[in-house]
């Protein structure tokens, strides 16, 4: 498997209260310093996730279990990640704790990369899903990178947008966090239909 039909699976992990929490940080008095802290805790996780999964899949091979055992895991993690996306899709709303984003300390700004990356229902479902497909591959460790480095820009474009435009992104983020909050789901169960037919098609 190529690394690059993994990056479209960056969205799916983005897509939500992830990417609506960088736009919040990036509009805090301090979101040069929340915002970089936001991403490092998501790196942390997205990486430790991925990995882990990578190693036991590995390591489910070392025991015997088949490439095909490997990829119907990944069928099913898959399955129930656009159950997740399709049951939640009514969520217009921010959650009522992104007010306190507003006032979001460094520990918090930290904190919440690293839980909402690393343990959120359908980003924990995602990276065991790519993980264990990697691992199904026989494809190196090292392809799980450039997934990562790209969840990672899009987790850190509110920030650099605002770097780069300044007033024109005050008015921009907000219009764009509407949009995701609306669209968002729709777009993820096309990813995930997309990297479903992709395990499908190696399966067969």
């Amino acid at each position: 498997m190529s690394f690059l039909t993994l990056l479209p699976m960056a969205f799916v992990m983005v897509a939500g209260p992830q990417i609506l929490s960088a736009i919040f940080l990036a509009t805090t008095e301090n979101w040069k310093r929340n915002s970089a802290l936001f991403v490092l805790g998501a790196a942390l996780s997205i990486t430790t996730v991925v990995t882990a999964a990578y190693l036991l899949g590995n390591g489910a091979s070392g025991q015997g279990a088949s490439d095909e055992a490997l990829y119907i895991v990944a069928l099913l993690l898959l399955a129930a990640a656009m159950l997740h996306t399709y049951l939640k899709r009514a969520e217009s709303k921010p959650p009522k704790w992104m007010g306190k984003l507003s006032t979001a300390t460094p520990k918090l700004a930290f904190t919440l990369g690293f839980l909402l990356l690393g343990v959120f229902p359908t980003d924990i479902l995602t990276s065991f899903a790519i993980g264990t497909t990697l691992s199904a591959h026989d494809d190196p460790w090292w392809h799980i990178l450039p997934f990562v480095a790209l969840t990672l820009l899009i987790l850190g474009a509110p920030a650099l947008i605002l770097v780069a435009f300044r007033s024109r992104a005050e008015a921009f983020l907000p219009k764009a966090r509407d949009w995701m909050t609306t669209n968002a789901w729709v777009v993820n169960e096309i990813v995930l239909a997309f990297f479903v037919a992709i395990v499908v098609s190696d399966l067969a």
